[in-house]
């Protein structure tokens, strides 16, 4: 994988009388006229499991994000959120995580190793009292959740000069919530956010409303001309557009001969030099009449809906179509072996996707 985009670590019936304006073939639509937030949070409540806890509040957060994020309150997309929630949280506003404070006492000393600091320099750091009163040792060793350890390692980065040392500003916490959204994704996205922060966004991905909200902006708010609402959730876990440029990759791979992996990263984002996908495009140069100048700025738009009008695009699709005698898919689920200490067994992203599809179908059945 070329240093994917994706910002996460590694991975979502509205009542009959809604109009059902699908999000799968673009940005979901803007709310049916004479639709109110309250008419949302009443079928969200329908549509939820009768154990989830405070399902009323639930039900207002999503609503409000809907309404806030101009998303159409359709079957699909309602529950497509809340079959992201269940996969990845099973409706909790901040999931424990099995092994937690183990998965943080070896990130913590991996990276002093990787500084050549002596694990009893760490231990005595972090025997210093944080601002609860207890000592960041105590907290670590008793912390069940990445927003209680997300907490921590602020304190830590901010308190004790260690903590810097071993993680500069960066809190090594990259996701959370109830949708396990990004929270650098979040920090870039808090535009039209309806409720006032008190704290710091990323905080705020920690708590019901802000995880909802952020998670829904990722999953929904985008445009996409997919068929199925399956490739949103690859999507999810992948990165926007994964899906449409995993399926670009094959077709050049059809027209190269080249194999490539199919992770949906069209260009590196860890340097200027040339990806395998980029080099396998370029052995197409002659046949697409493109210099490689032409290919790398029509590949910088992988990011965007707008590279399906690039004549690359077309081009390439054409001459692989052409070589393999047959109509090529123009999306497919990446290739990706998820990668996290928190996972302890080999998952994908197509994994991934068909886990929340089925929920999916479950939830507009239901």
């Amino acid at each position: 994988m070329e240093n994917h985009r994706r910002l996460r670590l590694p991975a979502i019936g509205i009542l009959a009388a809604l109009v059902l304006a699908g999000c799968s073939q673009q940005r979901a639509q803007p709310l049916p006229e004479g639709v109110k937030p309250v008419d949302v949070a009443a079928t969200v409540r329908q549509k939820m499991p009768a154990s989830v806890k405070d399902r009323d509040a639930w039900a207002r957060d999503i609503a409000t994000t809907f309404s806030s994020q101009g998303l159409a309150p359709t079957e699909e997309n309602v529950c497509s959120v809340l079959a992201v929630a269940a996969q990845e949280s099973t409706y909790q506003s901040d999931p424990t995580v099995p092994n937690l404070s183990k998965i943080a006492w070896q990130e913590i000393y991996r990276r002093a190793g990787k500084l050549y600091v002596p694990e009893f320099m760490v231990r005595a750091a972090l025997s210093v009292k944080s601002p609860t009163g207890k000592s960041y040792a105590e907290r670590l060793d008793r912390v069940r959740s990445e927003g209680e350890l997300s907490a921590i390692f602020d304190d830590f980065i901010d308190m004790v000069p260690l903590g810097q040392k071993l993680f500069g500003r960066l809190n090594p916490v990259h996701t959370g919530g109830p949708m396990q959204v990004s929270i650098a994704f979040a920090e870039q996205h808090q535009d039209g956010y309806p409720w006032k922060i008190t704290g710091t966004v990323r905080q705020e991905v920690f708590t019901r409303r802000g995880g909802l909200w952020f998670g829904t902006y990722h999953l929904l708010n985008y445009p996409a001309n997919y068929d199925r609402p399956l490739y949103r959730f690859a999507d999810f876990n992948a990165g926007w557009y994964a899906s449409r440029n995993a399926a670009f990759q094959q077709a050049v791979s059809k027209a190269s001969g080249v194999k490539l992996a199919l992770d949906g990263d069209l260009i590196r984002y860890d340097s200027d030099e040339p990806g395998k996908t980029e080099l396998a495009v370029r052995r197409l140069a002659s046949q697409l009449d493109m210099s490689n100048s032409e290919i790398h700025q029509a590949l910088k738009q992988g990011d965007t809906l707008e590279f399906e009008e690039e004549s690359l695009y077309e081009k390439v699709f054409a001459l692989a179509e052409k070589r393999s005698g047959r109509k090529l898919p123009r999306a497919i689920l990446p290739g990706i072996t998820l990668e996290s200490p928190k996972i302890t067994r080999n998952l994908t992203t197509a994994w991934f996707a068909k886990r929340v599809d089925d929920r999916r179908a479950r939830c507009m059945a239901r």
